[in-house]
């Protein structure tokens, strides 16, 4: 029976961690494009910052609409509303709205056309929507699905399909601009097909399309797993929930967590008024301020403009696309690390360790630009790893577990706007920074911002290694009585 629960288990966490990978993978494909926008639409820094943090401002509106939809009905519905948002966004991207309008030579006329670039930035924003509703449905669906023991580490498997994702998009912008060589972005009035037009011409177009058999897969799948069953049992649905957990946890814990949930729900109101009791102050500053802190170090920026940085270091496009690769791969290697060792080593310790490093390797990216140095990318990878195996998993897994099971998805979205806030903002700016106040301020910058975080994590973020759901929530009451 354990290993059969285990198997289902595992077999939910991968259908809802495709909707991560679609997150790493919609981040990263555009990092490719940039170049190729840049030069057909003419774009200048700022206009540049715009295209690619667009997708961020979808995701801050998809963050504020997951919290609702996903309390009010449930967490695979709002799952499936995000997959539908990619799917729309990645088709969309790929075939200019003139396509639909003339089959046979839409292709030969769309780089011409000026709505096709407000179109391109209108399903970008769709797609951020898809993106930020997954940022918070996700990590909620698992965590409540999965036994506490291993509940750090399945979350965790969320961050690394995350980073998957952006290694296999970095990967894939690579194979595409290799497969098309010195040709890539020349818009010609001859005769070359269809796939010339979309791998070759318009090679951007190409990019996003690759993104289509992926959001597909994702909705379908999702018609086959279950609703959570602790948003069932605080929705009145106790029958349906407890036979789902008797599949993923067993007869016996079924139980025990049944009762925990219908304790803790008696006592519980539902509402954004319930996250300003006294008793969740310290978690509702943990759920805004860590995701914030996470990428005020500038993450977003390194994802979304890798090729694009790198080459201000090594004057070469395709040796830049390359190191984008081995961003991906060194941040998917040492998101392992964290799946390793969270249930060992708890989330607190990581995190401390992890970002220490982070400000020190980002001080390290702008001295090396400072001097000129072709070397940036060894910290710069040096960063990726620090954030790999604390940040980037670990600030899911925290803001996933210390919230009250009926505004979890509330309290989720309101982090994970946070952090998505603080993403688009340092992705529109990152252009107009490496122009102004050049690489080695703007790194320094993020090093700087990085310092606080430490003093934060230190004083505030508790350790919820091995506690249940309804444990973590039970403390906060219990710190609170002692104060």
């Amino acid at each position: 029976m354990k290993t059969s629960t285990s198997f289902y288990v595992y077999g939910i966490s991968f259908v809802s961690t495709i909707g991560g990978f679609l997150f790493g993978y919609d981040t990263a494909i555009i990092s490719g494009c940039n170049t190729f926008l840049e030069s057909q639409y003419n774009l200048s820094a700022s206009m540049l910052g715009w295209v690619v943090s667009s997708a961020l401002l979808g995701t801050i509106l998809g963050c504020i609409i997951s919290g609702s939809i996903t309390d009010k009905f449930g967490r695979k519905k709002a799952l499936i509303v995000a997959a539908i948002c990619l799917l729309i966004s990645a088709l969309g991207s790929m075939l200019p709205p003139q396509f639909l309008g003339n089959l046979n030579n839409a292709y030969w006329v769309s780089a011409s056309a000026n709505n096709s670039f407000i179109f391109l930035v209108v399903v970008r924003i769709i797609g951020g929507i898809g993106v930020g509703i997954t940022s918070v449905v996700a990590p909620i669906y698992i965590s409540e699905l999965t036994l506490p023991q291993k509940r750090g580490r399945m979350v965790s498997l969320y961050q690394l399909s995350i980073t998957l994702g952006i290694l296999l998009a970095f990967l894939v912008d690579w194979m595409v601009l290799n497969n098309a060589g010195k040709s890539a972005g020349v818009i010609t009035q001859e005769s070359g097909g269809f796939w010339n037009w979309l791998f070759v011409q318009e090679i951007w177009r190409g990019m996003f399309g690759t993104e289509i058999p992926i959001a597909l897969l994702f909705l379908l799948l999702l018609f086959m797993v279950p609703e959570s069953p602790r948003w069932l049992a605080v929705n009145g649905k106790e029958n349906k929930a407890y036979d789902i957990m008797v599949k993923t946890m067993g007869e016996f814990m079924a139980k025990s967590q049944m009762n925990e949930i219908q304790s803790v729900v008696k006592t519980e109101s539902q509402g954004f008024k319930d996250l300003l009791k006294p008793y969740l102050r310290r978690p509702f500053l943990i759920g805004i301020l860590l995701p914030m802190f996470s990428h005020l170090s500038g993450i977003a920026a390194i994802m979304y403009f890798a090729p694009n940085i790198l080459n201000e270091s090594i004057k070469s496009v395709e040796s830049s696309f390359l190191g984008a690769v081995l961003v991906g791969l060194v941040n998917s290697i040492f998101t392992f690390v964290a799946i390793i060792n969270i249930e060992r080593y708890g989330r607190r310790k990581l995190l401390l360790i992890g970002v220490v490093g982070a400000a020190i390797s980002l001080f390290g990216v702008a001295t090396l630009f400072a001097i000129g140095s072709s070397l940036v990318i060894i910290p710069l990878l040096l960063y990726v790893a620090c954030f790999a195996f604390s940040y980037g998993p670990i600030v899911w897994v925290i803001i996933s577990e210390i919230f009250p099971t009926k505004i979890r998805g509330l309290a989720v979205s309101i982090g994970s706007l946070s952090l998505m806030v603080t993403g688009f903002f340092i992705t529109l700016t990152n252009p107009v920074f490496i122009e102004t106040i050049k690489p080695s301020g703007t790194f320094f910058l993020y090093g700087a911002l990085t310092l606080p975080a430490i003093w934060f994590i230190w004083k505030f973020v508790p350790e919820t290694k091995g506690k249940t759901l309804e444990e973590i929530e039970m403390s906060w009451k219990q710190d609170k009585t002692k104060d």
